[in-house]
């Protein structure tokens, strides 16, 4: 185990950029591409992600600095801190249990891969510390590996079957067909926004009232441009930050960079994509019948959205707004503002592109995040000082245990208590498998698609 571990570790230290052509090439040499194609491939996708993760890294160091300081001119002070989800990750890989539930994660993809109770081929590796976190938060209250294990199994399970069930979106709204995202910070966002959006589609005016930037574009003309949108939403974003005027159209500049940019490194991405995605297509349609595989990846890949970007801009003051009113809330939103945009995406790509949905969709979501947070904060900060942190006061974020769908998991199984876990596991499957698969199947999504398309 040791051995593995070291092995893994060193890849995992290696980074995201050397895994990911090397783990592609692989994949499409088990699904017959010559070698040469297959590096290509690998390549082509992983310049596209490099190109992609530069351009979300760009959105966040001008959404930041304005984040920050709004959190100042809100005069927000709460005794809970959001110190961001590179933090948690590193908490997360620090465990002495990590080897246990990275082998775990693994098998289970692998054995539902073979029953074929799924279609996602993780191979989003450096984000399983999104389906550790619970295991190891169960395993630092409880004290009983056992828990930490199931925790982690059911977060696993979980995860790949939200991600089966939502890749339609990401094939019909953000195009990029058989692939599926399965990490938590954008899956978990269906428990809440799933419900919710049966709901509005039965409200009479309100499931009418639809705001897209297609839309406003028939309307606005070249003030309506994503381009154009991202300028005015990041100078607005300066302005409540009370920023210089130069700064404030600096960030706007930057914003509106990332929403001119985003779709060509997208389509980089998915051309890299194809040849392997044909390949498995072929491989799978003559071994299993035509249950094709689809390869999941870190969201990032569709962060870049405009709707997504648009609504992420409005949701970072609202959020902001809420921790300061919401009764009960501690914790105050600083570092992970600046990737809102991985809570929302999901959101507007369920609402197919409707901002004035996604928004008051998105306003729940990241309200059960706060309180979530602020709830397990104690656990987290305990968590950080057994692995040698040391932090000012007690810490969150919103990632973690703040995810709807880890903070259930985290609850639960601190109980010890198969008579309450099985059912609360039940009802969520239940509930997200009728509102998605059922009510939101792909024949809906495709209508969705060709809605959207002739706005």
């Amino acid at each position: 185990m040791d051995v593995l571990l070291s092995a893994f570790k060193a890849l995992i230290d290696a980074g995201s950029y050397v895994m990911l052509p090397i783990i592609i090439t692989i994949i499409g040499l088990i699904f017959r591409l010559p070698l040469s194609k297959a590096f290509k491939s690998g390549i082509t996708i992983t310049c596209g992600f490099v190109g992609i993760n530069l351009l979300v890294n760009l959105l966040k160091s001008a959404v930041s600095p304005a984040a920050s300081a709004m959190v100042t001119n809100f005069g927000l002070n709460l005794d809970v801190t959001d110190v961001g989800w590179g933090a948690i990750s590193s908490i997360t890989w620090a465990s002495p249990i990590v080897a246990f539930l990275v082998f775990e994660i693994l098998g289970i993809n692998i054995l539902m891969l073979v029953l074929k109770a799924t279609k996602t081929m993780d191979v989003d590796i450096w984000n399983y510390h999104h389906m550790m976190i619970a295991g190891i938060l169960v395993y630092y209250v409880t004290e009983n590996i056992v828990w930490a294990l199931i925790a982690t199994a059911m977060t696993a399970i979980m995860t790949l079957k939200f991600a089966d069930w939502t890749a339609p979106l990401i094939e019909h709204f953000f195009g990029i067909p058989d692939v599926t995202l399965p990490t938590i910070s954008y899956t978990s966002s269906i428990i809440v926004a799933a419900p919710l959006n049966w709901v509005i589609d039965r409200i009479p005016g309100l499931n009418k009232l639809n705001f897209s930037i297609k839309s406003v574009q028939k309307y606005l003309g070249v003030f309506g441009d994503p381009m154009m949108l991202g300028l005015i939403l990041g100078i607005a974003m300066g302005g409540l930050a009370l920023f210089p005027v130069d700064k404030a159209f600096l960030t706007g500049v930057n914003v509106a960079a990332v929403m001119v940019l985003m779709p060509k490194m997208t389509a980089m991405f998915v051309e890299g994509l194809m040849p392997i995605s044909a390949a498995a297509q072929k491989l799978t349609s003559e071994k299993f019948g035509g249950n094709g595989l689809s390869i999941g990846l870190d969201a990032a890949v569709v962060v870049g959205n405009p709707e997504v970007i648009t609504t992420a801009l409005i949701m970072i003051p609202v959020t902001i707004l809420m921790a300061f009113i919401l009764p009960g809330n501690r914790m105050m939103p600083l570092a992970d503002l600046a990737v809102v945009t991985f809570r929302v995406a999901l959101v507007v790509a369920l609402c197919r592109g409707n901002v004035f949905r996604s928004i008051l969709i998105s306003i729940p979501v990241m309200a059960a995040i706060l309180y979530a947070g602020t709830f397990a904060a104690p656990y987290l900060t305990g968590l950080a000082q057994s692995t040698g942190l040391s932090f000012d006061g007690q810490i969150a974020c919103m990632a973690g245990p703040s995810l709807t769908q880890t903070a259930i998991v985290f609850w639960s199984c601190i109980s010890q208590n198969a008579v309450i876990v099985v059912p609360v596991v039940i009802v969520i499957f239940a509930a997200v498998w009728f509102l998605v698969e059922k009510k939101i199947g792909m024949d809906k999504i495709e209508a969705y698609a060709a809605e959207y398309d002739e706005m």
